[in-house]
Parts: C-alpha cells; sequence; structure tokens
C-alpha cells in the first residue's frame, strides 16, 4: 500500500528540483525510511525520481538507490541516460551492482555495462553512447527521417550528425543545419566534413575536456583503437569535468587529497584519512627546521633579537611559494606552461621575487625599527628576506615542472614541499 506523501516534502522537493539544489534535496531525502523513500519515488512515477537523483553527486544517489529494492532502483536507473546512469551504478558494489543490472531491461543494462568497462577518468569513462549515426550513401531525407525515429529515444541534442561506414568506422560529421537545409534527394557524402576531430577512448578527460573548450564545440566524438565511433562527449559533461578537475586541484595544493563525494557527506574517517597523509610529511619536513635552528643555536643565544623575526622569515617563504605555485600549476593545467619553458618561467619568476624581496625587505627593516633592535639587525633580516623569497621563488618555479616531468602530480606536491 501506497503510504501518503505529506504535501510539504512534495513541495519542497519541487521547488530544490527547479532551483537544482541538490544539498536540500538530499536533506530532504535523507531521513526518510527505505519504504517511505521507495513508497515516494513510485508515487511521483520513475521520471520525476530520475530528475532528483540526476541532480545529486553520483556517490549521493548511489546511496540513495541503496534504500530502494533493486527492481525499484532498477526503473530509476531506467530514465537516466546512459552515461549519467554509469556515473551512479559506478559508485555501487560489484555485488549490489549485478543485482541492479539483473532488473533493468536488457538494453539499457547492456548500454550501462558497455560504459562501465572504461576507465572513469577517460574520454571513454565520461562519453554517452546515445548519438545520431548516418551513412555517406543516404540521401538527406533518409537521414532526417531516421533522425526523427531515434530522437524520440534518445535524449541527448541533435547538433552534429556522424558518418560511419558499414564497419561503424567515424568517416565524417555533418552538421544539423546543413543536413535540414539540403534538398532532400542529396547524398550525406556530398555534404560531409571530412575532417573531424575526434577522442580515443583512452584519452584523459580533462585532456578532452581543454580540447572541447579550445574548439568552441558541442560535442566531439569518441572512437575505440579501431576508429569505430562508439560513443560522444558533450560541453556540459565536459564542464563538469573541469569544474572537478579544478576542485582537486585546489584540494591538493591544501595538501590534502580530494574527497570523491560531498564535503558533509564524508565520515570522520574519511577526512582523516584524506589529511593525515600529508600531515605527516610536513611535520617530517618541519623537524628539519628545528636541526638547522639548533645548529645556530648560539648565535641566537648572543642575539635573542633575532629569534622575533623567525616565524616571520617562515610564513613569507611560505606564502611566496604558495603564490608562485598556485599561478603556475593553473598555467600548467591549461597547457600554458610546458617543462621546456623552464628557462623562461625561472627568470619571470627570478625577476618577480627580486621585486617582491626588496619590497619585503624594507617592510622588514622598518619592523625592526620599530622593535629597537638597530640598524645592523635590520639589515641582516632584511637581506635574510630577501634570500628567502627569492629561495622560495625559484623552488615553486622548478619544482612542478619537475613533478610533471617525473609523472607525479604537481597539485599534489608542490604547495606542502
Amino acid at each position: 500500500m501506497i503510504e501518503r506523501i505529506d504535501p510539504d516534502v512534495r513541495s519542497r522537493l519541487d521547488d530544490a528540483l527547479a532551483r537544482r539544489d541538490a544539498r536540500e534535496i538530499e536533506d530532504l531525502l535523507r531521513d526518510l525510511r527505505p519504504e517511505s523513500l521507495e513508497s515516494l519515488f513510485r508515487t511521483l512515477g520513475d521520471e520525476y525520481a530520475a530528475d532528483v537523483v540526476a541532480e545529486l553527486d553520483p556517490a549521493v544517489a548511489a546511496d540513495l538507490l541503496l534504500r530502494l529494492s533493486s527492481p525499484a532502483a532498477a526503473d530509476v536507473l531506467q530514465e537516466l541516460p546512459p552515461d549519467e546512469a554509469t556515473d551512479v551504478v559506478g559508485e555501487l558494489s560489484a555485488a549490489n551492482r549485478d543485482l541492479v543490472l539483473a532488473e533493468m531491461e536488457p538494453e539499457e543494462a547492456e548500454d550501462v555495462r558497455e560504459l562501465l568497462a572504461y576507465e572513469p577518468d577517460t574520454a571513454g569513462g565520461r562519453m554517452t553512447n546515445q548519438f545520431h549515426a548516418i551513412r555517406e550513401s543516404q540521401t538527406a531525407g533518409e537521414a532526417l527521417e531516421q533522425l526523427r525515429r531515434e530522437g524520440e529515444e534518445q535524449g541527448e541534442i541533435v547538433s552534429y550528425v556522424y558518418v560511419t561506414d558499414l564497419q561503424e568506422h567515424l568517416v565524417g560529421v555533418v552538421r544539423l543545419h546543413d543536413l535540414v537545409t539540403s534538398p532532400l534527394d542529396r547524398r550525406i557524402g556530398e555534404i560531409t566534413r571530412r575532417e573531424v576531430v575526434r577522442l580515443r577512448t583512452t584519452d584523459d578527460q580533462e585532456s578532452a575536456a581543454r580540447l572541447l573548450r579550445d574548439r568552441g564545440l558541442l560535442a566531439l566524438p569518441v572512437v575505440d583503437q579501431a576508429d569505430r565511433l562508439v560513443g560522444i562527449v558533450t560541453a556540459d559533461d565536459m564542464a563538469t569535468v573541469l569544474e572537478e578537475e579544478a576542485s582537486e586541484d585546489i584540494e591538493r595544493l591544501g595538501g590534502s587529497q580530494p574527497l570523491e563525494e560531498p564535503y558533509l557527506s564524508a565520515s570522520i574517517w574519511h577526512l582523516f584519512r584524506k589529511r593525515i597523509v600529508w600531515l605527516l610529511v610536513l611535520f617530517v619536513a618541519s623537524a628539519y627546521t628545528g636541526n638547522v635552528l639548533q645548529a645556530y643555536e648560539d648565535e641566537l643565544i648572543r642575539v635573542v633579537a633575532l629569534t622575533f623575526f623567525i616565524p616571520l622569515l617562515i610564513g613569507t617563504g611560505g606564502n611566496t611559494g604558495s603564490q608562485t605555485v598556485s599561478m603556475l600549476v593553473r598555467a600548467m593545467a591549461l597547457g600554458e606552461v610546458r617543462l621546456r619553458d623552464i628557462g623562461r618561467v625561472v627568470a619571470r619568476e627570478m625577476t618577480v621575487a627580486l621585486l617582491l624581496g626588496a619590497t619585503v625587505a624594507a617592510a622588514t627593516y622598518g619592523r625592526a625599527w620599530t622593535l629597537g633592535v638597530g640598524q645592523e639587525l635590520g639589515l641582516v633580516v632584511a637581506l635574510t628576506a630577501v634570500a628567502v623569497v627569492l629561495w622560495a621563488a625559484l623552488v615553486a618555479a622548478v619544482l612542478p615542472l619537475v613533478l610533471q616531468r617525473l609523472r607525479i602530480d604537481p597539485a599534489v606536491a608542490s604547495a606542502p614541499f
């Protein structure tokens, strides 16, 4: 028996869905008992439930569907585009994944299984296998009739129609505008653009996203190693990729491994594990600072005023390095800087560091004067500030490029070091 739905819950859910407020949707559904959640989805309909699930992070959506029976979860997933359904199914355990896929219609389940075969951070893992492909031997009228039939089943916007041969190899692309404005008896081969940018299923998702953005296209075809057309990636999906990659870089620059789920959904233990490794690495690195101070213990005892400036100088070096790394990692992510540019990068950063160091030195000397430590000591700490800024900028300019050459993510290690 279907339970009565609280009108307030339905109204708030409608409002949150209209605003695409994933956090509000999650809050509304989290506290519902499994039987109440399943009853709610059954009453609202699978299509509505799919719209709700589509707004959630895949990990959150997977947890939500685990509270439903396998048939109910399968009904919701079947209303999602294959690529979105794959993102959610990929978050399930192998056992739960098999249970849900077994309840789905064979054709929809096969689409998901095909996409699951690709690594999630590749073009293959981000593509949808819903696309339109026609033959160059067809006429424009025949192709348009085919698109009308397929349009009822496929949800992707038709901007480009891809042309393949009998073996499904990608031959070219036809713009929808060219197809619609051509005489109905004109052959597709006559309006096909043979030079078409394509992605391989194994291409990195971030590189694919940048290529799509740089070309200003709405979609790009994805081919396998035999050059057979197997899917497309769309601009909206690639925008999500760029957002995810930017979020990961920000988290890594802070010395933390990126989260695979929303912050408030992550457990305390998960947050701990993501941070503790780099915290211990930084602890070991900081321990050497103590060794340096110990080596200069006699000087510090004779001139106690030097200790006043240690936090200032350490902070200045760290801030200088973090600024340089942040700008450089971003430039590397955008493809603006490569290892071959290391000479130009070092020259630019050293010039900037000299200007920064001179300014900081003047400020440091002023601070020494206000503390009344004397001109000679003021000059020492001012010159030290210049040296600290130069050294931090040099390390920060070189380290990310070297790490990238060693195939280590520069965003992970650069800022902490």
